[in-house]
């Protein structure tokens, strides 16, 4: 299921579109590393070139990537 979620980045309200396991992975991943969902998020972010959802995706799909080599 996809579901839109707000969120701050930089400061700035905006929503991002993903997929319940995408943002569940996501919600790891800042846990893993003690910091906040939206920390992670503004991270993605600053290192992105297009859309912030794709870039989500990305993200989690090369952590999931780089935990299994």
């Amino acid at each position: 299921m996809i579901k839109k979620r707000s969120v701050l980045v930089a400061g700035h309200p905006t929503s991002v579109t993903l997929e319940e396991p995408f943002w569940e992975v996501l919600k790891e991943l800042a846990a893993a590393r003690g910091v906040p969902v939206g920390t992670l998020i503004e991270e993605v972010d600053a290192a992105r070139t297009g859309n912030l959802s794709s870039a989500l995706r990305v993200y989690v799909l090369e952590s999931v990537r780089r935990d299994r080599a």
